[in-house]
């Protein structure tokens, strides 16, 4: 069977930890297996990954401060979190880490397997879409979306997976409404209102990237969404 993607799987529980991994190989992706973050950050350095699934409660590394740890080290991977807590705060905290998805225990393996395609779909479909331009204008700035920088004059800028992702949004529907449910659902695959409280913190990064335009304005629409507006007009 041809390898879709390869996963590392970080979870204490021995016997759960088994059977996701032989359910995943039965899928199709090459599965690492680590049972403690510790060693779940080791086998992050030196193997390449295309998506992290990490239990929240595990000895002497939890899923939270694993998560933190591999964003300092690759901004962009996809992390889906698996608890049995179902406090809004664990949700919150998860979410703030910028994890893709949160799963809580007990679950069905089916379901697992469709967040994962979902999640990897949605991370092809954001930077391989046809017929996009690979470089976007903003104003003084150019916005290299394939390689997720940020140019203006003599600076770069390197964005995370999802800063890049609905700056482009912004980008293909420039001085046009982008409702939030579109862009949640776009970039997070969901309009969860925890996902949504995440969103306002990448749209006020986002301004603040592009604050040296004064012509450039990410308006916000109250209760509706965004809109990326560009005043063309020269001083």
């Amino acid at each position: 069977m041809e390898t879709k993607a390869k996963i590392l799987l970080v979870e204490d529980d021995t016997n759960l930890s088994l059977v996701l991994k032989d359910y995943l190989e039965m899928l199709g992706y090459e599965t690492i297996l680590k049972n403690d973050g510790e060693e779940g950050l080791k086998a992050f350095k030196k193997e390449d990954f295309n998506l992290c699934i990490l239990d929240v409660m595990m000895p002497k590394k939890d899923g939270f401060t694993l998560a933190q740890d591999i964003r300092t080290l690759d901004e962009d991977i996809p992390i889906i979190f698996l608890t049995a807590k179902t406090l809004k705060e664990d949700r919150i905290t998860g979410f703030k880490i910028g994890c893709d998805d949160y799963i809580t225990k007990p679950f069905s393996t089916e379901e697992l397997s469709l967040r994962i395609e979902a999640i990897l779909k949605r991370y092809i479909i954001q930077y391989r879409q046809e017929n996009t331009p690979k470089i976007f204008e903003i104003g003084k700035y150019n916005f290299d979306h394939e390689n997720m920088v940020l140019y203006f004059e003599e600076t770069e800028k390197t964005l995370t997976r999802k800063e890049a992702a609905l700056l482009k949004l912004l980008c293909k529907n420039k001085n046009q409404l982008v409702t939030r449910d579109f862009a949640l659902k776009q970039i997070w695959g969901s309009n969860d209102y925890f996902i949504g409280r995440s969103m306002d913190v990448f749209i006020a990064k986002l301004r603040k990237m592009l604050n040296k335009d004064p012509n450039i304005n990410i308006k916000n629409i109250h209760g509706t969404g965004f809109k990326l507006e560009i005043n063309n007009n020269n001083d």
